[in-house]
Parts: C-alpha cells; sequence; structure tokens
C-alpha cells in the first residue's frame, strides 16, 4: 500500500540540498598556504586526528596553526609534528601541550602507501588543511617534494603573467 503523495522515486530538490549540506558540513578551520609555494604537490589523502577535550574544543574555534608542521610514518603509524593547537580558554588543570604530537587516523593499506613513498629520496608528508566534517576534525596530508629556488621562481613568474593577461582581458570587455 502506497500512501498518497509519496513516490518510489528520489525527489531532485532534495538529492542536490543533501549533496549541498554535505559540502557544507566541511568547515575548514586552518589551511598551510607556505605548503603550496614551497612544494610540489602529490597524492592527497584524508586522515582523522586523535584529538583530546580541549584539543577539539580548540580546533573547533579555530584556534590552530599548520605552520612548519610535518607528518611521518612511524612503526606502522603515522604522527603529525609540529602543529601548534592553542590551549582552550576554560581548559583550566586540563589542558593540553600545544605541540605534542598527534596520531593520525588512516587505514593500514594508506599507512603502507606513504611508508614506502616517503622511503624515495626527496618526498615528505605535508599537512595542507585542517576541517571539521560532521564534527569530526580531518587534516588533507599530501605526498610532496621540495621545490627549488628556480622552482618558486618561475611560479611567481606564471602567476604574474596569468594576472596580466586577465587585467588586459577584463579591461577589453569593459569596452
Amino acid at each position: 500500500m502506497q500512501l498518497p503523495g509519496c513516490l518510489n522515486a528520489p525527489d531532485p530538490h532534495a538529492i542536490i540540498s543533501l549533496q549541498v549540506s554535505k559540502l557544507a558540513n566541511n568547515k575548514t578551520v586552518a589551511t598551510n598556504r607556505k605548503a603550496r609555494h614551497d612544494y610540489h604537490i602529490g597524492e592527497v589523502y584524508e586522515a582523522g586526528i586523535a584529538l583530546t577535550g580541549t584539543e577539539i574544543k580548540s580546533v573547533r574555534k579555530g584556534m590552530i596553526s599548520l605552520r612548519d608542521s610535518f607528518a611521518r610514518v612511524e612503526n606502522g603509524e603515522v604522527f603529525l609534528y609540529n602543529m601548534n593547537v592553542s590551549p582552550y580558554d576554560a581548559g583550566n588543570r586540563y589542558n593540553h601541550e600545544p605541540r605534542r604530537t598527534r596520531k593520525l587516523l588512516l587505514h593500514k593499506s594508506e599507512i603502507r602507501k606513504l611508508a614506502v613513498k616517503t622511503q624515495e629520496k626527496g618526498l615528505t608528508l605535508i599537512p595542507l588543511r585542517v576541517y571539521l566534517n560532521r564534527g569530526l576534525a580531518k587534516v588533507e596530508i599530501a605526498l610532496a617534494k621540495g621545490k627549488r629556488l628556480y622552482d618558486k621562481r618561475e611560479d611567481i613568474k606564471k602567476r604574474d603573467l596569468k594576472r596580466q593577461v586577465d587585467r588586459v582581458l577584463k579591461e577589453r570587455n569593459q569596452y
């Protein structure tokens, strides 16, 4: 028996709103802007972060910095170093150490891949951004290779050239 007004086919508006709400759930808390300047970014992985109670409260308030942070594979586990999570204001004696080493939560197969690839010369794990997904803190880590000085100069030249082209095209479109 089917109720009036109910259809077996899903409502397309409901599907679109569900997709929009999934995108709205990912709230970026911190980004590592220097990473794209200093490194060639390769594969990107999503990992959970093992945090204490006062740490997650600080992360939700956006009191976090990824400057100079990196990840390392040790004994089949991935750890994030030098990520600064400021102490929580109301944390009193239960507060955390701001720059403590934090464990990243990944699947075993991903950890094995990362372990093999980081053994290669010049590849390292760099966090790109920290975001909240349905209330859980996640970090995007990337396999990256350091840029040389001439690579950075080349990127700056490309960016300046693109700005000039965009500026000229914008001026032509106004007339």
